[in-house]
């Protein structure tokens, strides 16, 4: 059990942090006004009093191992004392094996009616859209698709397998295959829109403007307190590289990754999830995942169905935005119209809350 000498502000701002919860929510849990943790950002060295600190030491108790872990790491590290053994032997970099899904979608409206008409039926997931399948032949992918979706959609899914050293070298490979795989998939359509057109010619289709990537974690070495930050660093790797010119994608350093296992790093922003075993983090760029075996988990594949309706709504409402911001009335097919839009939002918040509890 971790003990806590003297709380001062300092500590029970570390401990907000820990638990990932906003001033509002960690001072419910605590049953103080937010105020009092807003004080703490003012005066962080202000030695708590006794009831105070009771309070803190009963929240602490009530955190998760993972919680409590990641607290006694900071907690060193701030003090300046060295990490145990516990906490340095598996909060570091290692290498591991992960399989890579990339998603790649464009915006190609009615110009898709001849690729859904010969692609082969998919099942719908979770957000109800109609999809169909073509081959994807990619050359050194380890299988890819391309989805057309009948709201105008066109969605590259690339799956790779790649065993690597440490989460930087990760890093490196998928910005630096951003660039390759985005003009790919702008190739690719534009040779099935060809193969299809009847013989008419057709305008090359532009390349996807972004890409999101979903990681299953297998193979590592990591322990309960490594576990964590690994998954935090494959969701948001921008912070092991410097992406500043995206022809020349470099690290930033040996001793980055290492400081972010040590610190336990966790982006503000991406929210993570679990099962039990299985635990997962979804962030802007990317979701990370490590599954184990049970019949009750969450799988990958259900995780790849659903990023399929997001990644195809979000291309949709981003043409959309588009053209309202270009001055343009956007000009939807009925069944693709604002009604379309708010119950496939419906039903994926639905799916997502439904999942992640799993």
């Amino acid at each position: 059990m971790i003990a806590v000498e003297q709380w001062t502000g300092e500590e029970g701002l570390l401990l907000r942090s820990v638990k990932r919860q906003s001033v509002r929510d960690f001072a419910d849990d605590l049953g103080i006004s937010p105020r009092t943790v807003s004080h703490w950002k003012e005066d962080p060295t202000r030695e708590c009093r006794p009831h105070m600190a009771q309070i803190l030491d009963a929240a602490l108790a009530r955190c998760t191992p993972e919680e409590q872990e990641a607290f006694r790491v900071r907690l060193a590290a701030l003090r300046g004392d060295p990490v145990t053994a516990a906490g340095a032997e598996a909060a570091q970099p290692a290498p591991c094996a992960v399989v890579s899904y990339k998603f790649l979608p464009v915006y190609l409206g009615d110009r898709l009616g001849s690729l859904y008409a010969v692609g082969a039926p998919r099942p719908s997931g979770p957000g109800g859209l109609e999809q169909r399948v073509l081959p994807g032949e990619h050359r050194t992918a380890h299988a890819s698709t391309m989805h057309i979706f009948a709201c105008g959609i066109a969605l590259a899914l690339v799956e790779e397998h790649q065993h690597v050293g440490s989460l930087t070298e990760l890093a490196l490979w998928r910005y630096r295959s951003y660039l390759t795989d985005r003009a790919w998939a702008g190739q690719r359509m534009t040779q099935l829109l060809e193969q299809h057109s009847g013989g008419f010619p057709v305008a090359p289709s532009p390349d996807p403007e972004y890409v999101l990537s979903v990681y299953e974690l297998r193979d590592h070495s990591w322990t309960r307190t490594g576990i964590d930050p690994a998954l935090q660093l494959l969701t948001t790797p921008s912070v092991l590289v410097n992406r500043q010119d995206p022809q020349n994608i470099r690290p930033l350093g040996a001793g980055v990754e290492h400081t972010k296992f040590q610190d336990g790093w966790a982006h503000p922003e991406a929210v993570a999830f679990d099962g039990g075993a299985s635990k997962g983090v979804a962030g802007w760029s990317g979701v990370s995942y490590h599954p184990q075996p049970d019949e009750r988990a969450l799988t990958t594949s259900q995780i790849i169905a659903l990023e399929l309706d997001v990644q195809a709504l979000w291309a949709l409402s981003s043409h959309i935005l588009r053209m309202i911001e270009e001055g343009q009335d956007p000009v939807m097919p009925p069944a693709y119209g604002w009604r379309f839009l708010r119950g496939a939002y419906v039903r994926l918040s639905a799916c997502v809350t439904s999942s992640f509890r799993r």
